[in-house]
């Protein structure tokens, strides 16, 4: 009779768990529907997603078009260009090869390409790993958007970037660079006697059954790929054509979310390479100084909500790619899109901060809050290192103003636990009173906390703009090329001008003069920059202390 209850309990227990965890899956599944909606609609350029927990599939979905023409939904089998996630089976490969006693990552680059003119600088194939090598990056170069229909041979490739002056010496800096990997690819072709394509189809592609992965082709006909497109104001295009010799070891291999997560499954079960070798890809570098630096070799690390791991991005001619590994969860994110118009990474980010139970906060679930209970919190801050912090009152709302180069106010959210959100939910303050009454307050990252201290200060004066003619808006109107793939769109509407950056939204700009004018949206200024002939051929955009030049283009 025991027995016959013990069973009973066993089979209600039973019955329980299993209804327990459907609906903790179905919950999940639309908790992901809803990040994933919230950015994608079914009538536009898509995304194809998997999420993975200890290397199963927990969710797998598709959102949007695979060809606007032919009116065709796109589906998890759809191929991708996976752009510059291509740089993980690359270093992979060399890994590889250095396990098998063919190379070694200390060894200088010249050993496998000797008339490379490295200027009596010793560089390495771990520079080219970790982008430190200070070689010009091509992608970079004018030069690169005039030949991006025209085939290359690897060589003929290098000889594009050899000769240019480098931007500093091996090791000095980090600076991410898609020649480096031009190098890494024509190595593996030395010391292998074979294509690059043909090292990593048959050393890895069949190896872990990658059934669906591909070396890039724009003439040969793939099954199931998804086309790609550009975004130009309210309209999609069809992406600009670019030959997939181009990108080569950098950027130019095709996938599946599925075939992705057997990639992440190799990877962490050392399917490929010693779980040593993968320490070293996945945990960074440092500089000649010491310094540390997140790129190891094809993966950064990351943070989200204080789980660590390792991730990956790209962005090609109309594709954008973002995988990421939390390791203590054992948790594989990966999103494939075909338009280079929309932040695959903040969407991956959040999905994978859910699947934890980790959820990044959105300002659309923020609270009202009375004017006496926000009014307490205004004033001046000081944190470390001298930084100052202004939380100003305006209209009801609170705005964080931090003292420095280009002042801009950004808007903070109330929430239910009691901090205060910027607007992609993963910066915050938590205000508190000491006991003896005075304000202070935790801003938060997603990687590190500061505690700022109350003190009294005015805000600094809010920056003033001026009305320019719109005549001479108009002259600023076009596109600008800042990098490849990465376009600014400038664009005026009645006595307003507007830019619009690849992936993001548009913002006003308002004139400090008739060329320099700044966003109140983030901290960016731009300038305009006329030729000889007195026409506005270039602008600089001035954000996070960089000047990063963009020719004009149309």
């Amino acid at each position: 009779m025991k027995s016959l209850q013990r069973i009973k309990f066993f089979l209600l227990f039973f019955t329980c768990t299993v209804i327990f965890s459907t609906v903790q899956a179905q919950n999940m599944e639309k908790e992901i529907d809803a990040i994933i909606s919230s950015m994608y609609t079914a009538d536009e350029p898509g995304i194809s997603i998997l999420v993975a927990k200890d290397g199963k599939t927990l969710y797998r979905k598709a959102f949007g078009k695979a060809s606007l023409e032919l009116d065709v939904a796109l589906k998890p089998e759809n191929v991708f260009e996976i752009a510059s996630i291509t740089k993980q089976f690359t270093a992979v490969a060399i890994l590889m090869l250095q396990e098998q006693g063919k190379l070694k990552v200390e060894d200088e680059i010249t050993k496998y390409i000797p008339d490379y003119p490295t200027n009596g600088k010793k560089i390495t194939v771990h520079h080219l790993l970790n982008h430190t090598s200070g070689i010009k990056s091509y992608t970079g170069m004018d030069s690169f958007m005039k030949s991006a229909r025209t085939d290359m041979t690897p060589k003929v490739l290098i000889d594009v970037f050899k000769d240019e002056p480098m931007d500093f010496d091996p090791g000095e800096e980090f600076k991410y660079n898609n020649s480096g990997y031009i190098l890494l690819g024509y190595i593996i072709e030395v010391i292998t006697k074979d294509t690059y394509e043909n090292f990593i189809e048959k050393n890895i592609f069949e190896k872990i059954d990658m059934n669906s992965s591909y070396y890039g082709s724009m003439s040969e006909l793939i099954k199931n790929r998804a086309l790609g497109y550009k975004q130009q104001g309210d309209i999609y295009l069809n992406a600009d054509y670019l030959s997939l010799t181009l990108p080569y070891a950098a950027g130019s291999l095709m996938s599946t979310v599925d075939d992705l997560l057997k990639w992440q499954n190799a990877i962490s079960a050392n399917t490929l390479i010693k779980k040593a070798s993968l320490e070293k890809a996945i945990n960074g570098s440092t500089l000649n100084n010491g310094e540390e630096i997140n790129y190891g070799y094809g993966w950064s690390k990351t943070d989200i909500q204080g789980s660590k791991g390792y991730a990956h991005s790209g962005g090609i001619f109309g594709y954008t790619t973002n995988g990421i590994f939390l390791k203590k969860e054992n948790v594989y994110v990966i999103g494939l899109t075909n338009c280079n118009c929309k932040n695959v990474r903040d969407i991956t980010m959040k999905v994978a901060a859910a699947v934890i139970g980790k959820p990044i906060p959105d300002k659309k679930d923020a609270i009202a809050l009375s004017i006496d209970k926000v009014k307490q919190w205004v004033g001046a801050y000081q944190f470390e290192e001298e930084v100052i912090r202004h939380i100003i009152l305006k209209d009801s709302k609170l705005f964080s103003l931090k003292e420095g180069e280009n002042l801009r106010e950004f808007e903070i959210f109330p929430m239910k636990d009691g901090s205060f959100i910027f607007d992609d939910g993963t910066i915050s303050y938590t205000f508190s009173l000491t006991d003896d009454g005075k304000r202070q307050t935790v801003f938060k990252t997603a990687k590190e906390s500061f505690i700022g201290k109350g003190i009294d200060k005015a805000p600094p004066a809010e920056r003033k703009s001026i009305t320019v003619a719109p005549d001479i808006l108009k002259q600023y109107v076009g596109k600008y090329e800042l990098q490849p793939n990465f376009i600014i769109d400038i664009t005026v509407e009645g006595n307003s001008i507007y830019v619009v950056t690849t992936g993001q939204p548009k913002f006003e700009i308002f004139a400090e003069s008739e060329t320099l004018f700044f966003l109140k949206a983030v901290p960016a200024e731009i300038t305009f920059n006329k030729n000889n002939k007195g026409t506005i051929d270039s602008l600089t955009l001035n954000q996070g202390g960089r000047q990063m030049p963009a020719k004009r283009i149309e």
